[in-house]
């Protein structure tokens, strides 16, 4: 049967591919980012190859009245929301001391606040059909204190702690939640955040989205709570929980620094 999938920052990267994914399963798709031009672009696409109704919401998430218009837009209009995807997120390098506060509380409104507050709109009404599915995109960040991009690695860890903790709770309610984790993944997030120059993205093995975004589809289709794509992240997550955390902190500004 076909249902609705309702995706953040799904005009570029992997909520694009995930938008793709939904589609190519015969969903429709619900796109919300700050860009209108590139919201119709990808509407425009992903209409054209899968035949399915693709609608677009231009919102700006670090905005804190944008959650509730876009329920009310949707679920609020009459608009049956069976899979919400809290994609949209952005990071930001540097050291704590010298980074733009406004731009990091920015981060913080669209990576945690927004997560909570479409969460907590959207799991309503699921409940009471006692069925539907969220996928949070966190990060293989979750993980780790990040030396260099503190306030990003902190978001993504709130991600994956909030999102295993409500799985728990909606356990046997029809209702589940998966974290997607991912490591450095080919999208425009790195030259967003001012890292395109870190270990991290020049030295380590980086994923395509449209990868990332099928692992992540069928583990949220699964339940699965918590799916970190790639056989070298599942084997970096394990090492950091035997490490001693002042090694992996090291370790992590490392790779966060420039070459």
């Amino acid at each position: 049967m076909k249902k609705t999938a309702l995706i953040t920052g799904g005009s570029t990267g992997i909520g694009f591919e995930l938008a793709k994914q939904f589609a190519a399963h015969g969903h429709d798709v619900i796109l919300t980012a700050r860009h209108r031009d590139a919201l119709e672009a990808a509407a425009g696409t992903i209409e054209g190859k899968y035949g399915v109704k693709v609608a677009t919401l231009a919102f700006d998430l670090t905005d804190p009245t944008v959650p509730q218009q876009i329920f009310d837009a949707t679920e609020g209009d009459g608009t049956q929301v069976d899979f919400l995807v809290n994609n949209a997120g952005f990071g930001l390098g540097g050291e704590f001391a010298d980074t733009d506060l406004e731009r990091e509380l920015d981060m913080i409104q669209v990576n945690v606040t927004s997560v909570v507050f479409l969460t907590k709109l959207f799991l309503q009404p699921m409940l009471r059909r006692k069925a539907g599915k969220i996928l949070n995109v966190a990060s293989t960040a979750s993980f780790f204190p990040g030396p260099h991009s503190s306030i990003y690695y902190s978001t993504k860890a709130f991600v994956l702690s909030f999102s295993e903790a409500i799985g728990e709770e909606l356990r046997k309610t029809g209702v589940s939640v998966t974290a997607l984790c991912p490591g450095p993944t080919a999208t425009n997030f790195a030259e967003r955040a001012g890292t395109t120059k870190s270990r991290l993205n020049t030295q380590s093995v980086v994923a395509d989205a449209e990868s990332v975004a099928k692992y992540g589809y069928q583990a949220m289709m699964r339940g699965q709570r918590v799916a970190i794509p790639g056989m070298g992240n599942k084997l970096l997550v394990q090492a950091e929980r035997i490490a001693p955390r002042s090694l992996v902190t090291r370790i992590t500004r490392k790779i966060q620094e420039s070459r």
